[in-house]
């Protein structure tokens, strides 16, 4: 959760003291972390073989993207917590249109989040930039379409190398597109280079090892800190301040998302 959470520092860290691009970032992370997660599938089977697919390498590229772009306007808090809400929401009205059904308090849960989420995004003084947090919220759904598409049967490590070797020539071609932007930064590419390596890389194929050994109710509990550790990070690191309707919306999205994945 510590790795998940550093992409939003390093990201932001980026993109907010350094020149590099938002298009180079997320080029410099994807190629980092498709090295990274190639060598640990080689050093694990001897041999790699090419998993995964393009519509979840798509889905990939299209968090990646988002995330990166998002940044260039958020705070590290809002920004995971945008991520983390909309991933949630996804997963759970694709459990809804499978239909499954809300009742009781996790109804209520769901309502509570939702709201939560509408109180961060409303005007004010202290509102996050719009465009910002719409980028941010389409990186949290793609990612959530990830998610889902990446479920079931397989070595996950694998799926994921193959997925983000397959984002590398997008991500390219997004730097060619956006050629007129570009911004090149040296601390800004070491930057990027953690973030794919070792907060992506690195950090899923941790969180798919020890995946099995959890529980569904632990492995979505454990994953609400992220948001947590970004803030804390954010206001530590990046001198961010914590504001009223920051803590009031964390509290009520995050405590939402609680009562609908874990069981009474």
């Amino acid at each position: 959760m510590v790795a998940f959470a550093g992409n939003s520092l390093l990201c932001r860290l980026a993109l907010k003291d350094t020149a590099i691009d938002a298009a180079s970032f997320t080029t410099v992370r994807l190629v980092s972390g498709a090295l990274v997660l190639w060598l640990i599938v080689r050093l694990r089977h001897g041999s790699f073989k090419s998993r995964g697919n393009w519509p979840s390498a798509l889905a990939l590229f299209g968090y990646a993207a988002g995330f990166s772009f998002a940044y260039i306007s958020l705070s590290a808090a809002v920004g995971a917590l945008l991520l983390f809400g909309a991933v949630q929401a996804t997963m759970i009205s694709r459990g809804l249109w499978a239909g499954e059904r809300l009742h009781g308090w996790r109804l209520f849960g769901v309502l509570l989040a939702f709201g939560g989420l509408i109180g961060l995004l409303l005007p004010g003084l202290t509102a996050p930039p719009l465009q910002g947090a719409l980028m941010m919220i389409g990186a949290g759904i793609a990612w959530g379409v990830y998610s889902l598409r990446g479920s079931g049967p397989g070595d996950a490590t694998s799926k994921t190398a193959g997925n983000f070797l397959r984002t590398v020539p997008v991500a390219v071609l997004l730097s060619l597109l956006m050629l007129d932007n570009f911004s090149w930064d040296q601390a800004g590419f070491w930057y990027a280079v953690c973030s794919g390596a070792l907060a992506s890389g690195l950090g899923y194929a941790v969180w798919y090892t020890v995946l099995p050994s959890l529980r569904n109710t632990s492995a979505a509990t454990v994953q609400l800190s992220v948001p947590v550790i970004a803030a804390a990070g954010g206001i530590v690191l990046l001198g961010e301040p914590l504001t009223l309707r920051l803590l009031l919306t964390s509290v009520s999205i995050l405590g939402g998302i609680a009562l609908v994945v874990t069981r009474k």
